[in-house]
């Protein structure tokens, strides 16, 4: 009787508070809501060369305060009704479970005498690792993350073996935070070591060859919390060497640099004698360096030779044969080339090319394999192609025959005499593809294992690739996907995607939530490669940086009129949906065209232009983006930030809008998302014309995306899909 008490008063107070929030009023397809009254402070004021701006939820700044936690509560008491509301909902999560539920595996890697991969049955929250003497005998369960927590939210991130494979170096993030512990694990045995590495961020994890010791990077001087949940700075980073057995108070330091804000990248060169260093300030260009390492104990900082001093391009490591080191970079290559540089005199005017840049594709990455060989993946029109390529003279030696879509991963080492490679496409799950390589030359490819989704049938829908002029006539290339048979009539909803930011390229992949889109809401997707990211290469990258920024925006506005004016569908059933710099190209379209788009999802944006810079590892970004502190930037800044920018729509209102965030995020923090919906509902929310939602979803133990167990991604799609349907008035199709 007591519990059906407290069970009662709980119901009761729920509804009480969900009353004071939220008033229901019959319309077509919506209701007009009141939002919680979340206090101004007009008085916080900053001045930015002589324009003064009030940021008046900068309370909103501190994750601690009960006032933060209490805005927090007010508005999930807003959007968690709603959603729950949504008539399809426990059909759409079975839906969503029932086609998620295949198994997932990765591409075999070898370590030591031993095979490992990645294993999923289907509804793990997260996946196991498995070993087995070689590809034919029985796997065992090597590491399964999923008995680490009851909820799955300590996910592996980061996992480095020893040169001898007998020593597995693994990397823990619990709720979704950058931060990680790394601990080891004796391969034979399965005994764990005592040591614990903690207060690890953004760390390479790189062996010595003589398998007693490992560089790592931390943040050991930083005070305060370290668990994700906090906004300060990440700074001073440096690297360390441990040795196997000891504790982490023993660590040496080994490298770091008088600039707080540098990364630190390493490296243990394939041939063991030496230690590749990058620093990268941003997200883009590093400077290098090298250290050789002797067998000697290391005791102390190592004498790093320069190759690169300035930041004007980047580099990437690809393997060395003795002192001729091989760098996948842009360095006077926008579309990217293979250099070697002697490391015996690594000036620059020394250094050859191995792989001249292309006209028109982009050297996406590439892959050192059987000693002498390199795997070279190109992407053409934001579709892969994979070549072999001899080592030493650069020569052409294989093409290897996809279909349109994407290499994925890639497994083998240098001196690998086999490798695997996984394709997918938007309708393809993951193959993966075996390649042995024989003494006499030939090559022998082999389908090692294909992946099965349920009932799925691929046969039913189509793929196309559209090309699009924006706003300045640049033609911008699209993915729609949609059944067979459609029909252009301007009916179908529309999911358009896009990213536009760090030179990261969106290509072909094999997303179920996608699918389930398309089959039960009748839909259309769609997926923009807008400028700002690295689908073209560095030219294609920086038309959306810095100034250029506003081209991203316009790209996106210009694909959503495309698939209006082609009837692929309607404004009104136009769902825009990104995250990261992705959230920040949603929220400043629906700023600048809120009669353009239905509803929008914005996922982990960053939305405060002004003071991204101030938290965690925002100022990382200002490669991209620029910086407030500087008076040009502010001022294109100023122009586009989402959070500055929310201004009274001229004819209509403001689409159906969904914000997505997690109290853990320590890469865009939450406060991005808090701010910008409370300045939304008070400028918007309260405009007898705004009957479209403007609400927030703010998910706990998880953070930017990254090892999310499977159960909250379903829950989130799940929720998504409720919010879309219930502000479009969709059906889901059984």
């Amino acid at each position: 009787m007591h519990n059906f008490l407290i069970l009662l008063m709980y119901i009761l107070l729920n509804i009480f508070r969900t009353s004071r929030c939220i008033s229901v009023s019959c319309a077509k397809r919506n209701m007009s809501f009141k939002y919680p009254e979340a206090r101004r402070d007009e008085t916080v004021k900053d001045s930015y060369f002589g324009t003064e701006i009030t940021d008046p939820y900068r309370w909103l700044e501190d994750p601690d305060a009960q006032e933060t936690q209490k805005f927090v509560d007010d508005q999930n008491a807003v959007t968690r009704p709603y959603l729950e509301g949504c008539v399809y909902k426990e059909e759409m999560k079975n839906k969503i479970k029932k086609l998620w539920n295949y198994t997932k595996v990765s591409a075999p890697f070898r370590h030591g005498n031993r095979y490992f991969q990645y294993r999923n049955t289907g509804l793990q929250n997260q996946s196991v690792i498995y070993v087995q003497k070689d590809l034919d005998s029985e796997a065992n369960v090597f590491l399964d993350p999923n008995l680490l927590s009851e909820d799955g939210t300590v996910a592996l991130s980061g996992t480095a073996f020893s040169e001898d494979g007998k020593t597995f170096a693994y990397g823990l993030s619990s709720s979704g935070s950058d931060w990680l512990e790394i601990k080891f694990k004796d391969v034979e045995t399965g005994k764990e070591y005592d040591e614990i590495l903690k207060k690890v961020k953004f760390s390479p994890m790189t062996w010595m060859h003589d398998n007693k010791g490992f560089f790592y990077g931390a943040y050991l001087d930083q005070t305060g919390k370290a668990d994700g949940s906090e906004t300060k700075s990440n700074e001073n980073q440096k690297l360390y060497y441990h040795e196997l057995g000891s504790d982490q108070s023993n660590d040496i330091v080994v490298v770091e640099f008088d600039d707080p804000q540098l990364r630190i990248g390493a490296h243990v060169s394939d041939c063991g004698n030496y230690l590749v260093i990058s620093a990268t300030k941003g997200c883009k260009n590093n400077l290098l360096y090298f250290a050789k390492l002797n067998t000697e104990k290391i005791s102390g900082k190592l004498k790093l030779t320069e190759v690169v001093g300035e930041f004007t391009a980047d580099y990437e490591y690809i393997t060395n044969d003795q002192n001729i080191f091989y760098f996948h970079t842009n360095k006077n290559a926008s579309n990217y080339r293979i250099v070697s540089i002697n490391f015996d005199n690594p000036v620059e005017s020394e250094w050859k090319d191995l792989i001249s840049e292309h006209s028109k594709d982009v050297l996406d990455w590439a892959h050192a394999i059987n000693e002498d060989m390199l795997v070279v993946c190109y992407l053409q029109d934001v579709k892969n192609i994979l070549q072999l390529y001899d080592l030493r003279t650069g020569n052409k030696l294989h093409d290897f025959k996809l279909d349109v879509g994407t290499i994925s991963a890639i497994s083998g080492k240098k001196h690998h005499k086999e490798m695997f490679y996984c394709f997918c496409s938007f309708l393809t799950p993951n193959i993966i593809f075996r390649v042995n390589f024989d003494v006499n030359g030939s090559i022998k490819e082999s389908l090692f294992h294909e992946t099965k989704v349920g009932k799925f049938e691929p046969s039913k829908y189509e793929t196309r690739q559209v090309f699009y002029k924006s706003k300045d006539g640049t033609e911008i290339p699209m993915f729609i996907i949609n059944k067979k048979g459609l029909v252009n009539d301007g009916t179908k909803p529309c999911l358009l995607y896009g990213y536009g930011g760090f030179n990261i390229n969106l290509t072909p992949s094999f997303v179920v939530s996608r699918l389930i889109f398309i089959e039960n809401f009748d839909g259309v997707y769609a997926l923009a490669n807008i400028r700002g990211g690295g689908e073209y290469g560095d030219n294609w990258h920086n038309a959306g940086r810095f100034g250029n920024k506003q081209n991203c925006f316009d790209d996106f506005q210009y694909a959503a009129r495309y698939l209006v004016e082609n009837k692929y569908t309607n404004v009104d059933k136009l769902i825009i949906q990104g995250g990261s710099n992705g959230g920040l190209l949603v929220a400043a379209c629906i700023n600048q065209a809120p009669n353009l788009f239905g509803a929008a999802i914005c996922q982990v944006g960053v939305l405060d232009m002004l003071r991204f810079h101030k938290f965690t590892i925002g100022y990382a970004w200002k490669s991209d983006y620029g910086c407030s502190e500087e008076q040009e930037q502010f001022e294109y800044l100023y122009r586009y930030s989402p959070l500055h920018n929310i201004n009274l729509p001229k004819n209509g209102q403001y689409p159906a809008t969904l914000l997505l965030t997690a109290d853990h995020d320590d890469r865009v923090v939450p406060l991005h998302s808090l701010k910008f919906i409370a300045e939304l509902q008070y400028k918007i929310g309260k405009l007898a014309s705004q009957t479209n939602p403007l609400m927030i979803r703010i998910e706990t133990r998880a953070g930017h995306g990254k090892g999310k167990p499977t159960s909250k991604v379903i829950e989130e799609v799940t929720d998504t899909f409720c919010f879309i349907s219930r502000a479009l008035n969709l059906t889901f199709l059984s």
